[in-house]
């Protein structure tokens, strides 16, 4: 997934309003009581799952799915029709064919919000609903309709979501609390560098944490392994490059670099940090060398994808669970072409990395619209995919038929496995299991049941325990949308995405001083000092929220 962490770009409303409804009704429910004819009358108890109570009442729901590559129907596989079965919820997904934000924007601009949606916890649009009243309070339609849903919901996840009104209106998937840190020791991070296991072997496995080491280790794969089945080799790959810059090459690499986030309760400006000055300067120095590749810099994620399967990148600063169904191609046809993760930059002191794990703001939250006439069943629903038995489903499947309890732990059938290793989409349509339906995958809960990765894709994962953080205090650092301060906040995202390929490709480490200067100049000019003030105070709400003061 590249599930991966996004910059808040500012909204820009559709010129157009969709007339059709793409909710159960046009019609707000808001102030409207909807009680099931089997529940009415019935005395509520935390106790007691509202799903169960329920599932003979068919409904169907329409849920939003702001990522346009999720591509799975509901009903055709095995685990949904199970759900189904069980809730009596049947599901319509919609996800935007093109652009989410012009999809997401149109229906709330023409009030035709579906019945649920999910989207990344960092969309600026999440408070535009909350502020418009298109979104139900969770909490109330809890007390209301489904008690159970307080049972199963995490406190703490409820308290960081919880809004001045006292209210949550959305509940995340993915998310790690504080104290899932103290209990797991295999909490993995996404982040990775990534070296082509036969050809660094075949360069003498270097050490790569040095500037030093770094900068003679892609000299000596270029040299040795100029071509890779015919086509050039790639020495070091990124993340795409964007408008704003790059993951790799800004959070990841500074990560790697134990940047500190915070010095004596301040915000740091990570950006003018010494030993991130001097890796930039070092990848300056790559591509004097004629070793960064021009592809590094037009190559969309479709290109990348089809490079990685080629096994044409040397090394790599990116995200373990992007390159997955890479490494597998990779694995079937030469477990030694596959990448492995090693010791990627560190600072001058030789630090270890300091990795961000899953935070308590997960990757996605789920919300209810208002337009929803039943939203006694979708808050049933949602308490059915966050309890105990619905992880298990979602992750596993139906006991019987995908796996099998020998001893008291699941063991997958092999037949079902196969297909999982083999052809994840196969698997999706067929099996629906493993979190096909990832939108309240809680991955704590769920590694109880887990078999653990597999290789080629265990070592990557497991190389990333000891350097993993919980950093979410530092998640979501982003002004309000419309203020002065977000407007800034995207012309210094706009100013740094001009600026770091100018000072990759510097003709001189003079050039390079002169490129950097002029951003912090031009960078201070927009008011940096006002939106590091905004960014300072919002990481002090974090941190009480998390009771980290």
């Amino acid at each position: 997934m590249n599930k991966r962490f996004k910059r808040i770009f500012g909204m820009t409303m559709a010129g157009m309003l969709i007339t059709s409804v793409v909710g159960c009704s046009s019609v707000k429910t808001q102030d409207k009581e909807i009680m099931s004819e089997s529940s009415a009358g019935i005395e509520l108890s935390a106790d007691e799952p509202g799903w169960q109570r329920n599932s003979d009442d068919k409904v169907d729901l329409q849920w939003y799915i702001n990522f346009s590559w999720f591509t799975t129907p509901w009903g055709e596989d095995i685990t949904s029709q199970k759900i189904t079965e069980e809730t009596g919820i049947n599901v319509e997904f919609i996800v935007p064919a093109g652009n989410e934000a012009e999809k997401l924007n149109t229906m709330i601009a023409s009030d035709t919000l579906p019945d649920i949606l999910t989207l990344g916890w960092w969309e600026g649009q999440i408070a535009e609903m909350i502020d418009s009243d298109m979104v139900y309070a969770l909490n109330e339609l809890a007390d209301q309709y489904d008690p159970y849903f307080f049972k199963v919901a995490d406190e703490a996840r409820l308290d960081w979501y919880k809004q001045e009104d006292g209210n949550v209106y959305g509940y995340p998937n993915s998310s790690y609390t504080p104290s899932d840190y103290e209990k797991y020791d295999n909490i993995a991070s996404n982040n990775t560098f990534l070296v082509r296991k036969d050809i660094y072997e075949a360069i003498g496995s270097p050490d790569m944490s040095t500037p030093e080491g770094f900068l003679a280790a892609l000299k000596k794969a270029q040299e040795m392994f100029p071509e890779v089945n015919g086509q050039p080799l790639i020495p070091i790959g990124f993340d795409e490059f964007t408008e704003t810059g790059n993951f790799s090459l800004e959070k990841y690499l500074q990560d790697f670099l134990a940047v500190p986030y915070e010095k004596d309760g301040k915000l740091y400006d990570r950006t003018t940090d010494p030993d991130y000055i001097e890796w930039l300067k070092v990848f300056n120095e790559i591509s004097r060398e004629g070793l960064l590749a021009n592809d590094v810099f037009v190559d969309k994620r479709s290109q990348m994808e089809e490079k990685m399967a080629q096994g044409r990148y040397f090394a790599m600063l990116y995200q373990r669970t992007d390159i997955a169904t890479q490494q597998k191609i990779l694995y079937n046809n030469d477990p030694n072409s596959i990448y492995i993760a090693i010791d990627g930059p560190k600072n001058a002191n030789g630090d270890d990395h300091t990795l961000p794990g899953g935070g308590i703001q997960g990757w996605t939250v789920t919300m209810i619209s208002k337009n929803c006439e039943r939203p006694d069943r979708a808050i049933e629903f949602m308490s059915y995919l966050m309890s105990e038995h619905g992880q298990k489903m979602v992750l596993l499947g139906p006991e019987g038929e995908t796996y099998d309890m020998v001893d008291g732990k699941p063991v997958v059938k092999p037949e079902v496995n196969e297909l999982l290793q083999t052809d994840r989409v196969a698997y999706d349509r067929k099996y629906g299991g493993s979190d096909t339906f990832w939108m309240f995958q809680d991955l704590a809960m769920q590694a109880q049941w887990a078999e653990g990765a597999k290789e080629p894709l265990k070592q990557l994962e497991e190389w990333t325990y000891p350097y993993t953080k919980f950093l979410s205090q530092y998640d979501g650092l982003t002004p309000a949308i419309g203020s002065e301060e977000e407007i800034i906040d995207l012309k210094v995202g706009r100013l740094w995405g001009e600026t770091l390929p100018k000072l990759l490709l510097a003709q001189s480490e003079a050039e390079f001083d002169e490129i950097f200067n002029k951003f912090v100049a031009d960078r201070d000019a927009l008011g940096f000092d006002k939106l590091l003030a905004v960014k300072q105070t919002i990481m002090e709400k974090n941190k009480a929220k998390l009771g980290l003061e």
